[in-house]
């Protein structure tokens, strides 16, 4: 794998707790933002795809006995048809001649431009 990609399980897994969540999510956490790194884009990129598709997602584990959130974008290339180029024939396991998915998570909360008009 590369650095930065993920399993389709977990991609599937975040974006499901990310939308069964929303309504009530986002009045509790302030994600404002995410920067993501201009190398991890690359990658995607480099996949062949003539754009990049991001899903957003949520992350719960437990930490000090603690339920944690951490909010996720995940990014996919996508093809000239439009269509992610990940594919799976069990729903579970990309196929072996697809493409990835990446975690480019850096959120904002807590890497932030503190100065920036957007982060106000």
């Amino acid at each position: 794998m590369k650095k930065n990609e993920i399993t389709l399980k977990t991609a599937k897994k975040w974006a499901k707790e990310w939308r069964d969540d929303e309504a009530s999510y986002n009045k509790y956490f302030e994600c404002r933002a995410f920067n993501i790194p201009l190398e991890d884009l690359k990658e995607v990129i480099a996949e062949g795809a003539v754009s990049v598709r991001g899903y957003l997602g949520v992350k719960k584990s437990k930490v000090e006995g603690e339920t944690v959130f951490e909010e996720k974008l995940m990014f996919v290339g996508v093809d000239k048809n439009g269509k992610d180029m990940i594919s799976s024939k069990n729903g579970e396991d990309l196929d072996e001649d697809s493409g990835a998915i990446f975690d480019l998570t850096r959120p904002c909360p807590d890497l932030c431009d503190v100065s920036s008009p957007l982060n106000g």
